[in-house]
């Protein structure tokens, strides 16, 4: 019965929270050169509710000092420009942009379409899979489900050192691949590119104090709480 009230509790915090979120533009930008130009985005749950897959204490400082610090040194970067573009543009033609701006520009992205990738954790034995069109083209390209996520975990397990995995679709086909540090699939710099419909951040900050060295376990957990329901509006399910 404690279970089923803190379920309850959660779910309710989770959809204030997400009511929240979905007010807000998530990668845009202030017209006005020298404002903070960008902002942390509230977290679309509470940050209990993805335990015990991701603990909370982790959700604390990976959302608000690491991501709040990519959004602190990004508006420093900018703040001498007579104009800043989107997040998405800023990312897309980000080889024109100083060092700063591409680690905290993609720093501040990545984070804020990861959060949008999670889900609160559900009862146990609840299934979790993708639905729609998003199912059927996974299936199509790589066979299964299954087979799927073994692709990705692979990408996720063999990215050395910090970096991202990514689902992405391009010209309408899907792929799997990772990218090294802030970088992801939008920037033109990037060797994976794509539109990402799926993202996994796999620097330790994500996951060591609870996981400490166990990547694997880390990215086993990360499958009970994927929202699948983004992932299909990202790939375009409609």
């Amino acid at each position: 019965m404690q279970s089923r009230r803190k379920f309850i509790r959660i779910a309710a915090l989770s959809a204030a929270a997400l009511s929240l979120f979905n007010r807000r533009t998530l990668f845009a930008a202030a017209p006005k050169p020298g404002a903070a130009s960008f902002t942390l985005p509230p977290l679309p749950y509470a940050k209990e509710a993805l335990e015990p897959h991701i603990d909370t204490l982790t959700m604390e400082i990976h959302h608000g000092k690491h991501h709040q610090a990519y959004v602190n040194n990004l508006n420093k970067a900018v703040e001498t420009m007579d104009s800043v573009p989107s997040l998405e543009d800023l990312c897309r033609n980000i080889s024109k942009y100083s060092p700063a701006v591409r680690n905290n520009g993609g720093g501040h992205y990545n984070h804020s379409l990861f959060w949008t990738l999670l889900r609160p954790a559900q009862p146990a034995n609840a299934a979790n899979a993708p639905t729609g069109k998003l199912a059927d083209a996974i299936t199509k390209e790589f066979g299964s489900f299954e087979a799927f996520k073994e692709a990705f975990a692979k990408a996720a397990k063999e990215r050395f050192g910090s970096g991202w995995a990514w689902l992405v679709v391009n010209n309408g086909k899907l792929a799997i691949g990772s990218t090294p540090n802030q970088d992801n699939p939008l920037m033109d710099i990037s060797d994976l590119k794509g539109r990402p419909v799926l993202a996994l951040d796999v620097w330790e900050h994500a996951y060591y104090l609870h996981y400490q060295n166990r990547r694997p376990d880390y990215i086993n957990a990360f499958w009970n709480v994927v929202n699948w329901d983004r992932a299909g509006e990202l790939y375009g399910n409609g």
